[in-house]
């Protein structure tokens, strides 16, 4: 069976450290993104199997991210997860308009990251 591929674009060094070594352990294999146009470019060229987006990025929030990737036509298909700290009325809805199939609340937990990532892949696998 070949590795899932996840994409992670987040521009905190902790978060994305914390994230890559979480799901390297349960062995998916992780590329990273720090900025919204390095995360475009390589998910176009990558094709990961999931996209995690900060929404919180510089220049180019997930937001806008999200919107490209699901208009473009290589990457219309890849499941795309917010991983965000905006967990207010009217954040969740935000983020499914802009394209994202859901969203995993910051602070991540690290005991249940993992389980949840694997819950976007899943469902992915059964479209």
């Amino acid at each position: 069976m070949t590795k899932k591929k996840i994409l992670i674009v987040e521009d905190n060094e902790q978060n994305l450290y914390l994230e890559t070594f979480l799901l390297e352990k349960q062995g998916y294999d992780v590329i990273q993104a720090r900025k919204g146009q390095e995360g475009l470019d390589t998910a176009a060229s990558k094709r990961p199997d999931l996209i995690l987006l900060d929404i919180q990025l510089p220049v180019m929030d997930g937001y806008e991210v999200a919107r490209r990737l699901k208009q473009a036509q290589e990457t219309q298909s890849i499941p795309i997860v917010a991983v965000t700290s905006y967990a207010m009325a009217g954040d969740r809805e935000a983020v499914l308009a802009a394209g994202c199939e859901g969203y995993i609340e910051k602070p991540i937990d690290p005991d249940h990251f993992a389980e949840q990532v694997k819950g976007f892949l899943k469902v992915k696998n059964e479209k």
